[in-house]
């Protein structure tokens, strides 16, 4: 399953997020992974889950994101959620490439049963067609 939070800078799509990876951490019986460009939401997700910064390995395209979202489900078949905050902008604002990657990432959760939701600015009238499905409202 995979929620994609949209809207333009200060809609409230971080603050959902996080409100939304706390709970995880509190109900899954599993692994919480919190990925975000930068650590500015260190004191914010709780401490249980395991916040990583995508600048720390160079994960700066679509196809890096998507290779860091398999890895981390390869290298621990106990995660339930991943969160990412800023996917467009980790993506680098290609918004083909970032269609892609939210469709493979989309198969990659139904597939393993992992739940992906993330963060990305972009206004809800400019969202691409075939992204509609996963758009989550806040």
């Amino acid at each position: 399953m995979l929620k994609l939070i949209i809207g333009v800078k200060g809609t409230g799509k971080t603050k959902t997020i996080i409100a939304m990876a706390n709970k995880a951490v509190e109900e899954s019986h599993g692994s919480v992974v919190f990925v975000e460009k930068g650590t500015k939401l260190i004191h914010e997700v709780n401490y249980q889950a395991r916040l990583i910064d995508s600048d720390d390995y160079a994960v700066n395209n679509a196809e890096s994101l998507y290779g860091f979202m398999a890895g981390i489900y390869a290298s621990n078949h106990d995660v339930t959620h991943v969160f990412v905050d800023s996917a467009l902008k980790i993506c680098g604002e290609d918004m083909n490439q970032f269609a892609g990657f939210v469709k493979r990432t989309a198969a990659l959760g139904e597939a393993n049963g992992i739940e992906f939701i993330m963060t990305s600015s972009i206004p809800v009238d400019e969202i691409p067609e075939e992204l509609q499905k996963y758009v989550y409202s806040i």
